[in-house]
């Protein structure tokens, strides 16, 4: 049963406990009051200066008003604050406030509890010997936070700063930096207590936010140059970026530890940073991974691995950013994929007949200098899959150099140099290309979009040429071009078909041979190219049952053949014996549809009825002998009636 005494009694017993505290409560607001009549603000801003020196070691410069607040919460706020010499501060805010701490202003002491600094402009300048505005103030504050011996062991210091939409002004003119942080938003972990610092909150650079948090683990050897334990994270749209490990400036700029960064667009990140990036497509999806060594102006990156696009490399990067900017490393790779990067860079129009005219972007190639070495056991290149393969990049003053050392290609062997060079006509680009033993259809295929050329052979490519598009490229493409080909075939040409038709029946026409293929032991091909003009000067093919020779030239702007051979059928006896027929032809046309024309006088000539026809015209005397020949022709009649079928040669 419930004894309603004792609930009585406990329940009187809290009312009184609540008015001892209510009165407590009222007497300590009571005090503050009373105290914020009684302490003087020139009594309170000394003490907030000493203590910010104190803790600092810099000397605060009050410009402004002071406003003192101790009731119902003790701060003190200053308007006007300026640090560094009154020229050119490194420092100055509209406002700094201190909140002091609660209890000891009962004993009259002031005590700052934090700092926050209210719209701050952080100005931070380098020197031509890279010497920092920052450089007095550092060693200031290095020593305040040292050992004190003229500290009492009990004497308070505040634990935290904080800045409020604040910002920092970067300007380093011998490098060319300069740079703005918008929107700086941090608080400050002073070392009071332990050594350690850190920084965390928020700034804006270059319209982007960014989320920060820095680390030291020894704050006071940090500012001294000494060794000291470093954590970096930043994490924002364009890119994330951590690191952890060790840094000191003593004598020089030195830093060790691992690295991660990522970014969804590595494109859009160079952009964001300011730099600019290759032309083309690419450039996507990143990460990377890597132990880091920064001394002095170079980072050096070990055991590197690192994905672009899908691509996933494994090596060593080294980026240098004393003076020009440059890129060094070799990196290995099992797949490569390098479609992206040369989607955009079109040879030919969407119709797939006529050379592209769009101009060539090579702003990218100014930014900065690169000397990469990269190999692979497969490469994609759009429709090209090469074997494993040895590239040498190097990217200098605006010159892209690209060797490659060797490239299972095509079924075979390449080699070869190219070069592309951003001039005042758009680039200049040269290129030798060695090709041992490949597929001459996929070669020749993927290179010149020409596909009418089957079986195995060598090429050497020697080539220049400048203009602004791929098509004023070819209007100015000058050198040689040399073609050895073996055991294969001219697509779309039956040779052979057309020859022993028209050896059978000179004026039965050539009929549809378009579609056919004409086989060959050996092709040679010897070209010289001037302005866009190929001069053919030696094509010749050898067959078991065809030969064919061809002189003449090419159009490379208008894809248009106009060449002249003859063609002829191998005697079955020997290599050696004369040809059973030869005809005299011509090329003409499209690269992609050629029309092959026999030579008309020659077939006239072997046909048993126009050729007495011929000998008749040449000898104007004779009349009866033309009658008699168009008699013959016509099958007796000179003038048939409509409908009549000529009759067969013979």
């Amino acid at each position: 049963m419930t004894d309603w005494n004792d609930v009585l009694t406990a329940a009187t017993g809290f009312k009184r406990l609540g008015i001892v505290v209510a009165v407590i409560v009222l007497a300590g607001f009571t005090a503050l009051g009373a105290m914020s009549m009684l302490i003087s603000v020139d009594t309170v801003r000394e003490a907030a200066k000493a203590e910010i020196h104190n803790v600092t070691g810099l000397d605060v410069v009050l410009r402004g008003d002071v406003a003192v607040s101790l009731f119902p919460t003790g701060s003190i706020s200053f308007a006007n604050v300026t640090l560094g010499e009154d020229a050119s501060p490194v420092l100055a805010a509209d406002r700094l406030t201190a909140r002091l701490r609660f209890f000891p202003l009962f004993a009259g002491r002031v005590e700052i509890a934090d700092v926050s600094l209210v719209r701050p402009r952080i100005n931070v300048t380098y020197d031509h010997d890279g010497r920092s505005n920052w450089a007095s103030l550092i060693d200031t504050l290095a020593r305040a936070l040292g050992p004190k011996t003229n500290r009492p062991d009990n004497a308070a210091s505040f634990t935290e700063i904080r800045i409020n939409e604040g910002t920092i002004a970067l300007n380093d003119p011998a490098r060319g930096i300069t740079e703005t942080f918008n929107g700086v938003e941090l608080a400050l972990a002073w070392p009071s207590i332990s050594k350690s610092f850190a920084a965390t909150g928020r700034f804006v650079w270059h319209d982007e936010p960014i989320e920060t948090s820095i680390t030291l683990t020894d704050f006071a050897s940090a500012l001294a140059g000494n060794r000291s334990g470093l954590k970096v994270r930043l994490s924002g749209t364009p890119a994330k970026f951590a690191f952890d490990g060790n840094w000191s400036t003593r004598p020089t700029l030195k830093i060790e530890g691992t690295l991660a960064a990522d970014a969804t667009s590595l494109r859009d990140t160079l952009r964001w940073a300011g730099l600019k990036p290759l032309t083309g497509s690419g450039f996507g999806r990143f990460a990377l991974k890597a132990k880091t060594n920064v001394s002095g102006g170079t980072i050096a990156l070990s055991t590197v691995n690192i994905e672009l696009d899908g691509n996933v490399a494994e090596g060593v990067l080294t980026f240098a950013t004393d003076g020009r900017q440059t890129l060094q490393g070799t990196l290995a790779a099992d797949e490569l994929n390098l479609t992206p990067y040369i989607s955009t860079i079109r040879l030919l129009t969407s119709n797939e007949r006529d050379w592209n005219r769009v101009p060539l972007m090579l702003d990218g190639l100014t930014g900065f200098d690169l000397d990469l070495r990269l190999s692979a056991a497969n490469i994609t290149i759009a429709r090209a899959k090469l074997g494993r393969t040895a590239i040498a990049t190097n990217l200098r003053g605006g010159k892209l150099a690209v060797t490659i050392g060797e490239s299972q290609a095509f079924g075979g062997v390449l080699k070869g140099t190219l070069a592309l060079t951003a001039s005042d006509l758009g680039a200049d680009f040269k290129s030798q290309l060695q090709f041992t033993d490949v597929n001459l259809e996929n070669s020749l295929g993927e290179m010149f979009q020409f596909r009418r050329i089957e079986g195995r052979g060598d090429m050497a490519l020697v080539i220049d040429a400048t203009g602004d598009s791929i098509l004023a490229l070819t209007r100015t493409m000058s050198g040689s071009a040399n073609l050895t080909g073996r055991q294969g075939a001219l697509v779309g040409l039956n040779v052979e078909q057309l020859l022993r038709r028209l050896e059978r029946r000179p004026l039965s026409g050539t009929g549809d041979f378009r579609n056919g293929r004409t086989p060959f032991e050996k092709l040679t091909v010897n070209l010289n190219i001037a302005q866009g003009t190929v001069t053919v000067d030696d094509v010749h093919l050898e067959g078991s049952k065809v030969r064919l020779g061809l002189a003449g030239t090419a159009s490379i702007p208008g894809r248009e053949f106009d060449l002249r051979g003859v063609a002829a059928l191998a005697s079955s006896s020997s290599s050696d014996a004369p040809p059973t027929f030869e005809l005299p032809f011509v090329v003409q046309g499209p690269w992609d549809d050629p029309i092959m024309l026999p030579d008309t006088q020659s077939l006239m000539l072997r046909s048993p009825v126009a050729s007495p026809l011929l000998n008749a015209v040449k000898n104007r005397n004779s009349h009866d002998t033309v009658r008699s020949a168009i008699e013959r022709l016509t099958g007796g009649a000179i003038s048939p009636p409509a409908g009549a079928a000529l009759p067969a040669d013979r």
